[in-house]
C-alpha cells in the first residue's frame, strides 16, 4: 500500500510527538486539493473550498476583503465611518440599542487614529476606510493579513482546529477555545477586541442550536453575512 506524502516525506508532517498542542489543534493537509492555492491570500475575494471565487454576484468594488467587511459600516458611501454609522449598521444586523450604542463608539474609539490620514487624531472618532489595514488588532485568527487581504488557510483552521464537535461549525465552548488559543503574550488590547467581536457575532448569528457555521464566519469577513442580516431584518 502507497504510503501517504506525510509518512513518506517527514518534513510535511502536522503534528509533533512532543508537542501535544499540535495534535490537539489539527491543520486540514488536504486543503491544496480542495482549493487553489490556499496559501495565497486573495485580495477581493473570501474564499474556501465551497466558495473558490468567493462570495457569488458580489461586487467587491475595488477593495480588500477587509475595506468590505468596514465599508458596511460607511453608511454614507463617503469613505469615512463615524461612531454614528457604526451605530447605525449594528443596529441594521440586529444588534440591541445599547449593545450598539457601546460598541459603535468602542470600536471607533480605538481605530480611528490609526486609520487617520496624517498625525492629528480626529475629534469625531472618524475611521478611513482606505487604511483600515493600520487598525488591524493582534491575538486574532489572521484570516486577514496585514494589508487586509483574506488568508484561506488560517480561515480553514479556524475549523480545523476547533471545530471538534462539528467540523464545519463552532460552539460557544470551541469559540472561547479558538479566543484563548490565538492570543498573542501581554497583547491585552487584542484579546478584548477579538472577544467582544466574536461574542457579539456569535449572538446575532448562531444558529438555533447554538452553533457558528463556517459559511456565516466567511461571510463575516467580506461583509456578505451583514448584507444578508440586513435583508432580513428589513423583510421580518
Amino acid at each position: 500500500m502507497a504510503l501517504s506524502s506525510s509518512a513518506a516525506d517527514p518534513s510535511l508532517q502536522t503534528e509533533a510527538p512532543h508537542a501535544t498542542v499540535t495534535k490537539e489543534r489539527k491543520l486540514n493537509p488536504n486543503l491544496q486539493e480542495q482549493l487553489t492555492k490556499p496559501y495565497l491570500a486573495r485580495a477581493m475575494a473570501a474564499v474556501d473550498p465551497s466558495h473558490p471565487k468567493g462570495t457569488e454576484g458580489r461586487d467587491p468594488r475595488g477593495m480588500s476583503v477587509l475595506q468590505q467587511h468596514v465599508a458596511f459600516f460607511d453608511r454614507n458611501g463617503d469613505g469615512i465611518v463615524y461612531p454614528w454609522e457604526t451605530f447605525q449598521g449594528m443596529r441594521a444586523i440586529g444588534c440591541g440599542f445599547f449593545t450598539s450604542l457601546v460598541f459603535s463608539f468602542l470600536i471607533n474609539l480605538v481605530i480611528s487614529y490609526p486609520t487617520q490620514p496624517g498625525w492629528l487624531p480626529s475629534l469625531l472618532l472618524s475611521i478611513h476606510v482606505k487604511n483600515i489595514h493600520k487598525g488591524k488588532h493582534g491575538s486574532d485568527s489572521e484570516t486577514y493579513d496585514t494589508e487586509g487581504r483574506f488568508d484561506p488557510s488560517k480561515f480553514d483552521a479556524i475549523f480545523s482546529k476547533y471545530g471538534r464537535t462539528h467540523p464545519n461549525a463552532l460552539t460557544k465552548d470551541e469559540l472561547n477555545l479558538m479566543l484563548k488559543g490565538n492570543r498573542n503574550m501581554y497583547d491585552f488590547l487584542g484579546w478584548i477586541a477579538a472577544a467582544g467581536e466574536w461574542h457579539l457575532l456569535y449572538s446575532v448569528a448562531k444558529d438555533k442550536d447554538g452553533l457558528l457555521h463556517r459559511e456565516t464566519v466567511r461571510g463575516l469577513f467580506d461583509a456578505s453575512l451583514f448584507e444578508r442580516l440586513q435583508d432580513s431584518k428589513k423583510s421580518s
